[in-house]
This record gives structure tokens, C-alpha cells and sequence, in this order.
């Protein structure tokens, strides 16, 4: 499996911008499709995007036009810029890895500890 360390969480206010990072070790990264996801208190675990093996990124409806996904295979890393963020965005995000999409929605991925984003109104 790769080990994942999410890093760049914390608090914003509305409208402001924060950019997560993700750091991945062990096996090889480009094998891997990778994600973020994001865990409100109460809620399930929902996709926020992810990006496949093949380059495809998908993106929650909810954050389409305010945040962006990629990755940097060379240096193991990916990223999550988020702009305009809402009080809704509020949540623990997870960064994953796993053979292809599917089997992250699944849960069946690796997954990093999460790093809290909060943001005030």
C-alpha cells in the first residue's frame, strides 16, 4: 500500500482560499488514481474530486469552479487549491489512493489521517 500525509488544513474565513497538500510514500504513485474527501461531524465520507490514472478528474457538484485537483508525480504530491470557500465546506479531508476510482468510492483505498478545515461565516 502507499502511505499518505495530508498537510495545509486549517481555519479561513468565507471567501478566503486554502490549498491542501497531500504527501505519498511506499509504492509507486503513478499507479495509483487519487482523491480527496471530505467528513463533516454527523455525515458521511463524500468525494470532494479526484484525479485518475488516465488524467480524468471528477469533481463534486458542489465545489465545480471554486476548487481544483492535481498532482505532481514527480514529486509524489497532490493538491487540492480551494477558493472561495463556504461554511459548508467545513470538514475533516482525506486524501486516497487506490487502483482506480471505483474502488476509492468504495473505501477500499489507502487513506491518509485527514486535516480539519474550518470555515467561519
Amino acid at each position: 500500500q502507499v502511505q499518505l500525509v495530508e498537510s495545509g488544513g486549517g481555519l479561513v474565513q468565507a471567501g478566503g482560499s486554502l490549498r491542501l497538500s497531500c504527501a505519498a510514500s511506499g509504492r509507486a504513485f503513478t499507479n495509483y488514481a487519487m482523491g480527496w474527501y471530505r467528513q463533516a461531524p454527523g455525515k458521511q465520507r463524500d468525494l470532494v474530486a479526484a484525479v485518475s490514472l488516465g488524467g480524468i478528474i471528477k469533481y463534486a457538484e458542489s465545489v465545480k469552479g471554486r476548487f481544483t485537483i492535481s498532482r505532481d508525480n514527480a514529486k509524489n504530491t497532490m493538491n487540492l487549491q480551494m477558493n472561495s470557500l463556504k461554511p459548508e465546506d467545513t470538514a475533516t479531508y482525506y486524501c486516497s489512493a487506490a487502483p482506480n476510482i471505483a474502488t476509492m468510492d468504495a473505501g477500499f483505498g489507502s487513506w491518509g489521517q485527514g486535516t480539519q478545515v474550518t470555515v467561519s461565516s
